[in-house]
């Protein structure tokens, strides 16, 4: 236990200095031009902005419930069903079946002879929609699975939609996690005012292209308010979605000297965009954002280059911010703040310089006690503490993990086990030293047979650790991640560097051993 290869302490301590040269990335990070890699500091401890969002699926559900009708209403025609009053509601479809059928419909789906039909509902009730007769009507839901699934799904798009949004921003190391079934945190550290933010985040940015008409057609119509207060009439059926878009940029108008925002499209949009300009020449189009006309130019000639820009009365602020919408794409659901948070810089450079002053105090004392209580073996465990901490920050560094006040508190947490796994070492030494002869291997022994009493200690808190990683959120995290780190770093550092300092001493000093 106590000899080591040339190889294995040319491998121990080009850890140590790699790790060491990465911790101290933080010393200079403004200035090291090759390697940007720092720990970054938390919400709680630069100060910044905090945004709880909750997702609205209404619209989604309803949205997916009209996708469905077309198929439902096949079924009952495939089948002979003679249905009426078939609505869709919020959350369901419900139609009725004429008396001299509905007797028919309800055999038919109970029967397990005609494997149609329970095909057909299987399909819904195990993945997405339930089916549900009450007297004649029939309505068709979605299923606790298929809401789950739903909510999953527009969770994730949101968060990446609402990352791309800060992103293009230029805030930096913002945290953007899914908390709950609908709900979102994003933490913007250093960020005093998040109004702007908060403006676009609750857009949902769909947007579309519609003619306006002057009659009705099939696909009927509607009135909407143009940007200059004119009452218009704008045709239902949607000539082309932001799904078509590639790219959204804000521009000057080189004529006019006025703001605007230039998209590109892709092939699919380019040839629809082009056939509808073509063919509508003299006509106005309507630019709809979230339900509201922000444009409505006159087509004065086909388009179809597959780019073309959206002017109106702009500022270059809200033309920057439309093309930043236009660009990290639409939310799926509408997004609703339900709370906010500001923390000042003051409270957290206040805790940067308590958290600091905890760990200062801690790892002094421990420095202290080991000295006193060991001697020269005490100073071999704190130079390990020193090199386990270095080690530390230098794994932080490497991850570009955030640190928050919980992981200072794993940082502490770490010192004080880092201590207790040389403790039981060096306890353990002395026991053996009572009855061996022999300095060498009493020391020896003593690291063997602590072995596996420190990685029982270790690894049954490293489980505990992955579990709060696993099953925490946000600060529990962080905390989890420090303390994990920490427990490996204090493996590698007792049983590695200390042991190895310990048998450089103990093998030129057997004579002289005092523990």
């Amino acid at each position: 236990m106590l000899n080591f290869t040339k190889i294995k302490i040319i491998i121990i301590y080009f850890i140590l200095f790699l790790l060491t040269f990465f911790a101290s990335l933080n010393l200079f990070y403004d200035t090291n031009p090759i390697i940007n890699k720092k720990v970054n500091l938390g919400l709680d401890l630069q100060g910044g902005s905090y945004l709880l969002l909750e997702i609205d699926t209404k619209p989604l559900i309803k949205e997916r419930l009209q996708d469905k009708v077309i198929e439902i209403k096949k079924f009952l025609k495939k089948n002979n069903f003679k249905y009426n009053t078939f609505k869709i509601n919020e959350n369901s479809i419900s139609f009725k079946i004429e008396n001299d059928n509905n007797k028919k419909f309800q055999n038919l789906f109970f029967s397990t002879k005609d494997n149609t039909i329970n095909q057909y509902i299987d399909q819904y009730r195990t993945h997405q929609f339930d089916l549900e007769i009450k007297n004649d009507s029939h309505l068709i839901k979605f299923s606790k699975y298929g809401l789950l699934t739903l909510n999953n799904a527009a969770v994730s798009q949101s968060i990446e939609i609402v990352r791309r949004r800060i992103d293009d921003l230029g805030t930096k190391e913002p945290t953007i996690i899914q908390r709950g079934e609908k709900r979102i945190v994003v933490e913007l550290p250093g960020l005093k005012d998040p109004s702007r933010i908060k403006d676009l985040l609750g857009k949902t940015a769909q947007l579309n292209f519609r003619l306006i008409t002057d009659k009705k057609d099939d696909f009927g119509s509607e009135k909407m308010i143009s940007e200059n207060g004119e009452e218009v009439v704008v045709n239902k059926k949607i000539i082309m979605s932001g799904e078509n878009l590639i790219d959204a940029q804000p521009r000057v108008d080189n004529q006019s000297n006025s703001p605007m925002v230039a998209f590109t499209l892709d092939r699919y949009g380019a040839q629809k965009f082009g056939k509808v300009t073509t063919n509508n020449i003299g006509k106005r189009l309507a630019i709809v954002l979230d339900n509201k006309i922000i444009s409505a130019p006159v087509i004065r000639e086909a388009i179809t280059g597959g780019s073309g820009t959206i002017s109106g009365n702009f500022s270059f602020q809200e033309v920057t911010d439309l093309a930043l919408l236009l660009r990290s794409g639409a939310l799926p659901t509408p997004i609703n703040i339900v709370e906010e948070r500001t923390v000042g810089p003051d409270l957290g450079r206040d805790s940067i310089i308590s958290g600091a002053i905890s760990l200062l105090i801690g790892f002094v004392l421990v420095v202290l006690y080991m000295f006193y209580k060991y001697r020269i073996f005490g100073l071999i465990a704190n130079i390990s503490l020193i090199s386990n901490l270095l080690m530390l920050v230098g794994v932080l560094t490497i991850l570009e993990a955030t640190l928050t006040l919980p992981g200072i508190a794993g940082i502490i947490l770490t010192v004080g086990m880092a201590v207790d796994a040389n403790v039981l070492i060096f306890e353990r030494i002395r026991e053996e030293l009572r009855t061996e002869k022999s300095v060498i291997h009493a020391f020896d022994m003593g690291y063997s047979r602590a072995k596996i009493t420190v990685l029982d200690a270790n690894i049954t808190t490293l489980l505990a650790t992955v579990i709060l990683f696993i099953f925490g959120t946000g600060p529990v995290k962080g905390f989890a991640v420090t303390l994990g780190i920490g427990i490996i770093t204090t493996l590698f550092s007792a049983y590695f560097i200390a042991r190895h300092l310990t048998s450089s001493f103990v093998l030129r000093n057997r004579e002289n051993i005092n523990l």
